[in-house]
């Protein structure tokens, strides 16, 4: 399953994406995290120190990598440099699998420990001084939309992606990567616009939209996102003695965390498996099409120097059970 967390900066996603992924890993379950937004602080919400967490691979570091492998026999790629981040896969492809070991896995993902288990971890990289003036962090994201895009995942194997603050996700289509999307507000007027916005651009595209409230501290707060988010309300977070501890580095084990803490990650997994009943991968492919024809007309074509339409293989479709391409 693939469960995106986003929100407004400050809302607190980080913090409760690593808490599901925590919960995930302590069922026993296999996860794939991946912080995909800029400011990367999951890898030190998982536990990581300073030094740990600043020498994880950057996914946008190594593109060229992660193109070439992913392009595989394909014959409607002519190279990797006509390779965009809404490129979709076709026939001899390669594809991405949550538990396999692959090129991709080796040079963009390591092993976190955790008390519970253990989950691979991969990051976009920062924006750094270099990126200053020459790039943006797109072109790191889009290493993230690529491998999305050749992901096929199966009932009860997670993909966690902590997605970048704001709205950015709709330029390309990644935002419909998804089978659940969790959006994490606080109980203020602007912690619910962004939902708004959220809901309003999702709206065409079947997006399944749950709302976490975070930093709830009374029913007075439960009563505003009610009102203001109705249904799509899922769940709600108040204080945390053991996140706290966490912050400060001194995270107790896992099991302690609070009781009523628990039960939202148990209703956040319930609600995320129910998806899997709900999945239609052509839909899936034809969205993924959908925003490479875009980016294609608008900027892909232009840059490249080629017609990125003509990578569009229009008999394929993902779907699990897919052999995969040595």
């Amino acid at each position: 399953m693939k469960i995106a967390f986003v929100g407004k900066g400050g809302s607190g996603k980080t913090t409760l994406s690593s808490l599901f992924i925590r919960h995930l890993a302590a069922s026993g379950s296999p996860v794939v995290a991946v912080d995909a937004d800029i400011n990367q602080h999951l890898g030190a919400a998982l536990g990581l120190d300073e030094a740990a967490a600043a020498g994880l691979p950057a996914m946008g570091e190594r593109l060229p990598l992660i193109k070439d492998y992913l392009r595989g026999a394909n014959p409607r790629i002519a190279s990797t440099e006509t390779m965009i981040k809404t490129t979709p896969p076709g026939e001899g492809s390669r594809l991405l699998r949550v538990r396999e070991n692959n090129p991709v896995y080796d040079a963009c993902a390591r092993p976190v420990e955790l008390d519970g288990g253990a989950v691979r971890l991969m990051v976009t990289g920062p924006f750094t001084e270099a990126d200053l003036g020459v790039a943006c962090y797109h072109s790191k994201t889009g290493a993230v939309e690529l491998c999305l895009n050749h992901l096929v995942d199966g009932q009860s194997e997670y993909v966690v992606v902590d997605m970048t603050a704001g709205s950015d996700s709709f330029a390309s289509g990644l935002f419909t990567r998804f089978d659940i999307t969790f959006l994490v507000a606080e109980p203020t007027r602007k912690g619910v616009s962004v939902y708004r916005q959220y809901k309003e651009y999702a709206r065409d595209f079947g997006v399944v939209l749950k709302v976490v409230g975070n930093k709830v501290l009374g029913q007075d707060d439960i009563d505003f996102l009610r009102t203001e988010v109705g249904d799509d309300l899922l769940v709600t977070v108040g204080h945390s003695n053991w996140v706290r501890a966490m912050e400060k580095g001194r995270p107790p084990r896992f099991e302690l965390l609070e009781q009523p803490n628990r039960r939202s990650l148990r209703t956040l997994q319930t609600a995320a498996d129910a998806t899997y009943e709900l999945r239609d991968w052509e839909r899936y492919t034809r969205q993924m099409v959908h925003f490479h024809l875009k980016n294609a007309s608008s900027w892909g074509n232009e840059k490249t120097g080629a017609d990125l339409a003509a990578q569009v293989d229009p008999g394929f479709a993902l779907r699990e059970g897919l052999v995969a391409t040595a």
